[in-house]
């Protein structure tokens, strides 16, 4: 029995019917960071990601490249919040009232994740989606994945990231 694929690459169909690649595997590097939402922070590179919803306006949950400390991710999510939005505090988001802080901040886990740009290069499509990139969670062992380390942010619902949990059997372990 084989078990079934993680996740898929999306195709579109060409003007003489043949089936193209709408994305490619994607390995982020230090050289195209900065073009796609990652910023860096004491060597880290860090993002912010989207829940699954559109109605975000704020990260729901942080992304770092690797897998790093925990006191580490808070301190990029910090940087990240700071540097994108304007916010110094991590415990809020902006325009928040402060009078209902989160005390605590959630818990980092290392994890992998398959990171897929759109479009292929060679079959480049314009569309709103050009040049953007999602990712996956996946495990290990599957084609092309990269160790990462995810936080929700501690404003965001416990489900709106749908960070790995490693308590509930994900392929992620919690990060020290």
């Amino acid at each position: 029995m084989t078990a079934p694929a993680l996740y898929e690459i999306e195709t579109s169909e060409g003007d003489d019917g043949t089936m193209h690649p709408a994305e490619q595997l994607w390995t982020p590097c230090a050289d195209g960071t900065a073009d796609h939402g990652f910023i860096t922070h004491q060597g880290l590179f860090v993002a912010g990601i989207d829940g699954d919803t559109d109605d975000d306006l704020y990260p729901v949950g942080f992304l770092v490249l690797g897998h790093q400390r925990w006191a580490d991710i808070i301190e990029a999510a910090a940087a990240y919040m700071a540097r994108t939005h304007g916010w110094r505090n991590l415990h809020l988001y902006p325009g928040d009232d402060p009078s209902v802080l989160i005390p605590r901040i959630p818990r980092a886990v290392h994890t992998h994740g398959v990171f897929l740009r759109h479009p292929h290069p060679d079959h480049g499509c314009g569309c709103e989606w050009d040049d953007t990139w999602r990712m996956v969670w996946a495990p290990a062992t599957e084609p092309g994945a990269v160790p990462v380390t995810a936080m929700r942010h501690p404003a965001a619902a416990v489900t709106a990231a749908g960070v790995p949990n490693p308590d509930e059997g994900a392929p992620a372990i919690w990060a020290a």
